[in-house]
């Protein structure tokens, strides 16, 4: 599962100007999160980053319907978070 959303998002996000680093489906507590890593060449991201990417993955995550239980979009950078 991972594979295919990491193969569905990778293209968009680089066209966007980033770069996937990882993808993850992790459980906390009561909550289903999937974790998505961006990062930047020669950039921090900032949070305005992470909403981009944010409105950029929904509609293909919506369409791809890999994961059938709710979960919790992430989107963070590889170093610190988004800033």
């Amino acid at each position: 599962m991972i594979d295919k959303i990491k193969e569905a998002l990778e293209g968009p996000i680089n066209d966007a100007g980033f770069i996937l680093d990882s993808v993850s489906y992790e459980k906390e507590n009561n909550n289903n999160f999937l974790r998505i890593i961006i990062d930047k060449k020669d950039e921090y991201i900032t949070i305005n980053d992470c909403v981009l990417v944010n409105d950029l993955v929904d509609p293909i995550l919506d369409k791809i319907d890999f994961i059938n239980e709710s979960y919790i979009v992430d989107i963070s950078s590889k170093e610190k978070g988004c800033e």
